[in-house]
Order: structure tokens, then sequence, then C-alpha cells
């Protein structure tokens, strides 16, 4: 018999079954949606996101909420604090938050937006939010 040359990876972690199922369904919201775990790491925003922001996920990819956040998020033209983020709010206090800000995609001008932010909560507690939102 031949030896077994490949090498398997450690396994990685399995998200909770709410971070799955809330992926599936921003995928097929038609309303800019993004995801973030309670970490507060961006894990993933649909391609309408991906159209206000100029920047599709993939080429983004997971990273900081609050690091990826000061540089785009604003309010009155001011780089909003972390924790008055509205999908901050949503991981940290366990509850439904709806904000207007700004948002300034790569190289573009400011959007008014309104953003709500829903906390994604099991039965071992908070998993991380959906947040939604729309021009003005």
């Amino acid at each position: 018999m031949p030896a077994e040359t490949s090498q398997s990876s450690p396994p990685s972690p399995q998200q909770p079954i709410e971070l799955i199922l809330a992926r599936n369904l921003i995928s097929s919201l038609d309303v800019p949606a993004f995801l973030v775990d309670e970490h507060e790491t961006l894990l993933f925003y649909n391609a309408r996101a991906g159209e206000l922001l100029r920047k599709r996920f993939e080429e983004l990819g997971r990273r900081s909420v609050t690091a990826w956040s000061a540089e785009h998020f604003q309010r009155g033209g001011e780089p909003i604090p972390a924790e008055d983020l509205p999908f901050v709010v949503a991981v940290r206090e366990t509850r439904p938050v709806h904000r207007r800000l700004a948002v300034q995609p790569d190289g573009g001008e400011h959007v008014e937006i309104e953003a709500a932010a829903v906390p994604l909560v099991g039965a071992d507690g908070c998993h991380g939010a959906i947040v939604v939102f729309w021009r003005v």
C-alpha cells in the first residue's frame, strides 16, 4: 500500500447555527446587510452592501468591525466611537439598535444611511448580529 502523504489541517471550529442561517438569509436580501460575530468580527456582507461600499466581501474578508468601521462610518463628519455603532451595541447589550449615520466607501463621498442591528441569540447567549441599512 502506498504511504499516505496528505496531511490534514486542524478542523476549524464550527460556527453556531444562528450565524450560518443568518449568512444564508442576508445573501438573499435585496438591501445592504452584513453579519458580525460575538467578537465584533465582520463575517460577511451581501452583494448590495458591496455595491454601496464599492468593494466585494471577497476583496475585504473577515476583519475587526471596530477597526474597519472607524474608517467608513461617521456621524456629523466624525468617526463614530465603537461603543455607539449599532452592531456593537446589538452584540454587547443583546438588543436591537437603530441609528442614522454616514458611510464613506473607499474613495467615495459620504452617503447618509439608516442602520438597524438585531442580535442573534441562541440558547448559550449572543452569537453576533445582523445589520441591514439603506440610503436616506
